[in-house]
């Protein structure tokens, strides 16, 4: 069984009125314990929309999502248990800290939990040094942080949870490259360490190639791909067509193909390496 599944997901904002409008239709796939899955889309498409979804921010106009078999709808009760073991960091998560100081802003969400005063400060200065934040910026305002740090603290907020799944739309939106990797890097970090599904929403078809076990790949409110990375990044024409991107690293490549040299298709800088040192397949 599928750790979530989602069946016909369809979502229809102001449906009835004049301004109905389909975001999602029929999307059905399934995720499962531990893997990383990336989605892609241009903008519209219902990426954020179908996030939303995956941890019952939002209720679906029709088809159902599954967490361990049982609707996330089913009760009220198990609806707000879901929403502990799936967390949502939204696009700029630093816009939604309020507390006093980066230590109670990320015991928030355990403290909704109802967890003991010991369990709180456990997880709290866990997911703190899982995102390199020191005991000191724990102390001070989260205002008074960088723009990075205050992205570790927000991400920190939903991972002192210690979710199953953690969903990331756009989590190094606006960051410089050291950023970044260190965003990336304390992502992966929290897979490896707590065996969590990750799905996470970027425009960085670099980042998603590199990181992601699946794509899934949304155009005009419908689920167009479902595939391993280089099983759809091999579909480029199709990609460019829906106003998508793809590597870099593949893009060089192509162009090597045309100008007549016998290279493969490849979609990480690893590859490429090995491609052209003969150290490895591709």
């Amino acid at each position: 069984m599928p750790l979530l599944e989602v069946r016909n997901l369809t979502h229809i904002y102001s449906q009835g009125t004049p301004f109905e409008h389909v975001a999602l239709e029929n999307v059905s796939f399934s995720l499962e314990k531990g893997e990383f899955v990336g989605i892609i889309g241009h903008t519209g498409s219902g990426k954020s929309t179908l996030i939303q979804h995956l941890n019952g921010l939002l209720k679906p106009s029709a088809g159902t999502v599954l967490l361990d078999g049982t609707d996330l709808w089913s009760s009220k009760a198990f609806t707000r248990q879901a929403r502990f073991r799936i967390g949502l960091v939204f696009q700029y998560p630093e816009y939604q800290l309020f507390e006093e100081t980066c230590y109670a802003d990320i015991a928030f969400g355990p403290k909704n939990m109802k967890l003991p005063r010991e369990e709180i400060d456990r997880r709290v200065r866990k997911a703190a040094a899982l995102v390199g934040l020191t005991d000191e910026q724990l102390r001070a305002s989260p205002f008074d942080l960088s723009g990075g740090q205050k992205r570790r603290v927000a991400i920190a907020g939903v991972i002192a949870m210690e979710p199953e799944i953690l969903i990331l739309d756009e989590p190094t939106a606006g960051l410089d490259p050291a950023g970044r990797e260190e965003i990336l890097g304390n992502i992966l970090d929290y897979r490896r360490q707590n065996k969590a599904t990750i799905v996470m929403v970027s425009h960085s078809m670099d980042d998603v190639a590199r990181m992601a076990d699946r794509l899934l790949v949304m155009n005009e409110s419908h689920l167009a791909m479902d595939g391993t990375p280089e099983a759809v990044f091999r579909r480029a024409d199709e990609l460019m067509q829906m106003g998508l991107d793809i590597p870099t690293v593949t893009r060089v490549f192509s162009v090597l193909r045309e100008k007549g040299l016998d290279v493969p298709t490849v979609y990480t800088m690893e590859q490429a390496i090995a491609a052209l040192t003969g150290d490895a397949p591709c």
